[in-house]
């Protein structure tokens, strides 16, 4: 599904990738490691089309992703309800005025009918086990119920290719546990897994490559 082929990236004219090549195919689950610095982020915001490699080329499912490309509002829209993006920080994810609104924002911009929207979020509340959190606000929760109400506004739309940038940090061990086993429980579902992280300890089960 994801093709990268001699990939580089710089900020500022100081290099972040350089000549990255890789493929993920459907429903593997793949962790990115390395010190911090060494490009992760970066290869994740590219492999989302949130930024675009300065050198080289990126593919999914066989189509060239450039800016040009998604420039196009079809062609953009497909592309984003496909692959979903679980940042570091979840604080720059989260900015509605409730976690049900937050869950049901995407879903929204779908133009999909209300009554199919609650049911879509309610059964995301529920797979992350948040029904209790649904009318907080999401700026007073704690970063492991933040963490969970990110995951629930990226599988609400339900993308074939869930990344998440570092999901296991900032979490007591209990709460990292807890991701681990969502994260093989959607792998097992069929999603594709992208995951970076530092976690020696977890890697193994968080992925097989």
């Amino acid at each position: 599904m994801i093709t990268l082929d001699n990939v580089s990236f710089s900020y500022n004219g100081i290099p972040a990738l350089g000549d990255v090549s890789l493929e993920i195919a459907k429903g593997e689950s793949v962790a990115l490691m390395g010190t911090s610095g060494c490009g992760k982020s970066t290869l994740l915001k590219i492999i989302n089309g949130i930024i675009f490699p300065r050198r080289g080329a990126y593919r999914f499912d066989g189509n060239d992703i450039t800016a040009k490309s998604l420039a196009d509002p079809v062609t953009a829209k497909t592309f984003h309800r496909r692959i979903g993006f679980v940042f570091q920080n979840s604080d720059v994810q989260l900015f509605c005025s409730s976690v049900y609104d937050e869950i049901a924002l995407g879903l929204r911009q779908t133009d999909m009918p209300e009554n199919e929207i609650a049911e879509r979020v309610n059964d995301c509340l529920s797979l992350l086990e948040i029904e209790h959190l649904s009318e907080r606000q999401p700026y007073h929760l704690s970063g492991g119920e933040k963490r969970k109400t990110a995951i629930a506004a990226v599988l609400a739309l339900n993308p074939d290719i869930l990344t998440l940038d570092e999901p296991l940090n900032g979490l007591d061990p209990r709460m990292q546990r807890w991701v681990v086993d969502l994260i093989m429980k959607l792998n097992r579902a069929g999603k594709t897994v992208i995951t970076s992280t530092h976690s020696l300890e977890l890697v193994q089960e968080l992925s097989a490559r």
